[in-house]
């Protein structure tokens, strides 16, 4: 005889709450007239997860950051970001959703201060009007020295507060790296897209990129998906990682599944990691 489950002696209350995903692709697609850069790509990002993007040059990895950005419309395809459709929404709003990026190439304001910088990035979530600001309404005053105090405690969690005041362009690249993630975190994001940003860097540089990213998550409670070419930084980094190869997944899983899959040793590790 079978068994049936009695629901009236089931506790909702002490049921496992199972989270929704952050992100959500679902056949992601783009084309560019003939050619198809990302194909059918599906993946869900957790609150929390620290989360991998990789695979070959021209696999589609910056430009499915490009399609959850807001910089292409996808042609095909849904992207949801907390249960909410963005697909084709511009880049701006999807910011003000709590989505930002670094970029691939550094995009610092050069004659800025390392300060100046990150308090751009705080200017996302300003509330004085220029109007006020010009005037220099008591309101406004007391809200561009809350952005400053923000700004520098930012400084702090990537370790730049002794440069806080140099110019951004007279920064060593590694610390120029750590002030677009600064910057970033500025914007007040609940999901941070990092683009390959231990490129350049050498293996000190690359240690405290970990740590700052770490912290990012564990004390900041940010969701991170990231490029990256730099297989053992990846490796010793993100929980969960996803392989794309000529705009297509061929793989997903943790990292100790990755690096030992035959599809991703022939088509981008060579040999396992």
């Amino acid at each position: 005889m079978s068994e049936h489950l009695d629901l009236s002696q089931v506790n909702v209350d002490e049921l496992p709450v199972v989270p929704n995903p952050l992100l959500k692709l679902e056949g992601a697609t783009i084309q560019f007239g003939g050619l198809i850069a990302v194909n059918q790509v599906s993946f869900e990002i957790m609150p929390g997860d620290l989360f991998g993007l990789i695979g070959p040059n021209g696999a589609g990895k910056t430009t499915c950051f490009n399609l959850i950005t807001g910089v292409y419309k996808p042609t095909g395809g849904s992207i949801k970001f907390e249960g909410n459709e963005i697909a084709g929404f511009n880049p701006s709003k999807i910011a003000r959703a709590g989505i930002c990026r670094t970029f691939q190439n550094i995009r610092l304001f050069g004659a800025l201060s390392a300060l100046e910088n990150v308090m751009v990035g705080g200017y996302l979530r300003h509330k004085t009007s220029l109007l006020s600001g010009l005037a220099l309404w008591p309101s406004a005053i007391r809200e561009t020295e809350e952005l400053k105090e923000q700004a520098m405690q930012l400084l702090e969690v990537v370790n730049l507060t002794d440069v806080a005041h140099a110019r951004a362009r007279d920064l060593p690249y590694g610390k120029q790296r750590r002030l677009e993630i600064a910057r970033a975190m500025a914007t007040n994001p609940r999901l941070i897209l990092l683009d390959e940003p231990a490129a350049g860097m050498n293996p000190q540089e690359k240690e405290e990129l970990k740590e700052v990213v770490l912290r990012i998550r564990d004390e900041f409670g940010k969701t991170v998906l990231l490029i990256e070419h730099d297989m053992k930084f990846v490796m010793g980094l993100c929980e969960k990682i996803v392989v794309l190869d000529h705009g297509e997944e061929i793989a997903a899983g943790p990292p100790s599944e990755i690096r030992s899959n035959p599809k991703v040793i022939e088509a981008y590790l060579g040999e396992p990691v």
